[in-house]
């Protein structure tokens, strides 16, 4: 057994993790959060399925699969590692994705198709090449109901560049084109950055799961809002997200188009190859994103909201599985489109990646539709 606490600070309560068990196939975590006087008390259990057993080493890979393996650790225990992100090699360069997490718009969650094309295409390349960037065209809406092809194109090797393109197709058409480029690392004179924003560590901040726990205690809260909170807590997603400036619920006040949180993905992964944690902040860089451009517009509420494209370039070395700072802001909208661009930083102020996102924007106009 294992016991981890966060010690209490005003207004913010206790806070307690107990991994009550640990098994060679099962993990069970209870997660105890107790608030005292006047404070809410809340309980969260969760359970996570760990990989087969995988206490022998893994043989080394050789061919297509020689630059990345789900099995190489026994540490990947991240659902984002043993599930949403793992393939099924079917033939060379062409693999299958069956598990997919469904976010409440009943589509599949575009972060996740970009991260299993990136997984698809660093398959393909040696292990002294590392991705740097990525460009994704959604072309369709994909369908959860069915598993998704990946197949990949290997487009040039050169001695220090590689680049691949991927289609994911589903029902025959593909639902997302993506072109991959990976560099051998090389030293260089030439390095500068911009400065990390200073915010709160994530030690002292709640989690998006705490914060609607407290909206949840509020005994005047609406019904409608009451399920539309727990509809929220009910997603299970495979990424732990803490704000740094969380909006205001209700949305009644204009803000500026800007938002930063912490955010990792559950479970523990580990020092893999960094190819596979380039795959898993590509996932995580889709979450939340294109919302950014709501921020300024508290009387509208979007009708149709979808990614059309996505971009990422990976600057330096990082653990997907560790806080890292997502730094987002929308510089534009307009014609039914808006523009985000992000930031991942490192907690010890190491610019991770870049990312840029444009997707399409219908909204309602609330004040109207109350008239």
């Amino acid at each position: 057994m294992q016991l981890d606490c966060r010690t209490a600070v005003p207004s913010c309560g206790v806070t307690m993790t107990t991994r009550a068990f640990r098994g060679s196939q099962s993990e069970f975590r209870f997660d105890i959060h107790v608030n005292l006087e006047g404070y809410t008390l809340f309980l969260l259990f969760r359970f996570q399925s760990k990989m087969a057993d995988t206490s022998a080493e893994s043989p080394k890979l050789k061919g297509d699969d020689a630059s990345l393996s789900f099995t190489q650790s026994p540490d990947l225990r991240s659902v984002l590692v043993t599930s949403v992100l793992n393939l099924e090699k079917l033939d060379t360069d062409l693999y299958r994705g069956k598990h997919h997490w469904v976010p409440r718009t009943q589509r599949l969650f575009g972060g996740q198709i970009v991260g299993q094309a990136l997984v698809a295409a660093a398959k393909s390349v040696s292990e002294d090449l590392y991705a740097h960037s990525l460009h994704c065209y959604f072309v369709r809406a994909g369908d959860p109901k069915v598993p998704v092809l990946y197949q990949v194109e290997r487009i040039r090797d050169g001695r220090s560049f590689c680049v691949r393109a991927v289609k994911a197709i589903q029902h025959g058409q593909p639902i997302l084109i993506c072109q991959a480029s990976f560099h051998m690392l090389q030293p260089s004179p030439l390095e500068h950055q911009f400065t990390m924003p200073s915010v709160p560590p994530p030690d002292t901040l709640f989690t998006v799961e705490e914060l609607i726990q407290q909206y949840l205690s509020d005994p005047s809260l609406a019904d409608n809002t009451k399920q539309g909170l727990n509809k929220i807590l009910a997603d299970e997603v495979p990424i732990e997200v803490k704000p740094v400036n969380p909006a205001d619920f209700y949305r009644r006040v204009p803000m500026e188009p800007k938002k930063l949180f912490w955010v990792r993905s559950k479970g523990h992964i580990g020092n893999a190859d960094m190819k596979l944690h380039c795959c898993v902040a590509a996932y995580v860089s889709d979450y939340a994103f294109l919302g950014t451009t709501m921020l300024p517009y508290p009387q509208y509420r979007t009708q149709f909201l979808a990614s059309l494209d996505h971009t990422m370039w990976f600057h330096n070395k990082f653990r997907a599985d560790q806080w890292m700072l997502y730094e987002c802001e929308s510089p534009w909208a307009g014609g039914s489109r808006g523009l985000v661009q992000g930031r991942l930083w490192r907690q010890d102020g190491v610019l991770a990646a870049s990312c840029a996102q444009e997707g399409v924007l219908r909204v309602k106009d609330m004040t109207r539709s109350n008239l």
